[in-house]
């Protein structure tokens, strides 16, 4: 079975794309198990460009497919603020509370029917003979007022979907993966592997 390589060191996303991509006809290896510990500065001006990067640059030095993801919290009252820099809006080094936390303070006075927000996610998946493909998924809700919710990681302690009443951190693996923006893009994957002949 050919393997495919999950260009990341978030252990959180390791743990959801494996449960995502299981059926995959792929045996999914992490950059610890091959013994790569380079670390891609997301240099790029968007999420596509970002994904991109990281899936090319770890697909040349592992020799395998590589898929990379950056994902990225679009809040409407902040101007599509953090984005691509989600991870690194509170500084280098936050942790996911200091960045809920962060977050928070930025919304302060905003009132609930102005707290619109997405999660987008890109993936890219890229060959060593530079064959490239993309898959898009995006996951609208509120940002709410405090965090609830022990499960999940990042943002989701205060990203409320309205449809369900409950943050995406109160959700289980399952519900969470059937509505995500990571969810949504993992399940076009098959398609672009194919696209791709792989």
């Amino acid at each position: 079975m050919p393997c495919l390589l999950l260009a990341t060191n978030n252990k959180a996303k390791v743990r959801e794309y494996r449960s995502l991509l299981q059926a995959l006809p792929f045996r999914l290896v992490t950059l610890e198990e091959m013994g790569i510990a380079r670390e891609v500065d997301e240099a790029g001006e968007s999420l596509e460009e970002n994904a991109r990067l990281k899936a090319v640059i770890l697909s040349a030095e592992s020799g395998l497919v590589a898929l990379a993801d950056d994902s990225g919290l679009e809040v409407d009252a902040l101007g599509g603020e953090p984005g691509r820099l989600s991870a690194r809006y509170a500084g280098e080094g936050a942790s996911d509370s200091d960045r809920v936390s962060y977050l928070l303070s930025k919304l302060k006075g905003v009132p609930w029917e102005k707290r619109s927000a997405r999660f987008r996610c890109v993936i890219a998946v890229a060959a060593p003979d530079g064959r490239l493909g993309f898959c898009c998924g995006e996951c609208p809700g509120l940002i709410g007022l405090e965090p609830q919710g022990e499960g999940g990681f990042g943002y989701d302690p205060i990203f409320y979907l309205p449809e369900l009443d409950r943050t995406m951190a109160q959700l289980s693996l399952e519900e969470k993966d059937s509505i995500s923006h990571r969810g949504q893009a993992a399940g076009k994957v098959p398609r672009v592997l194919m696209e791709m002949g792989l």
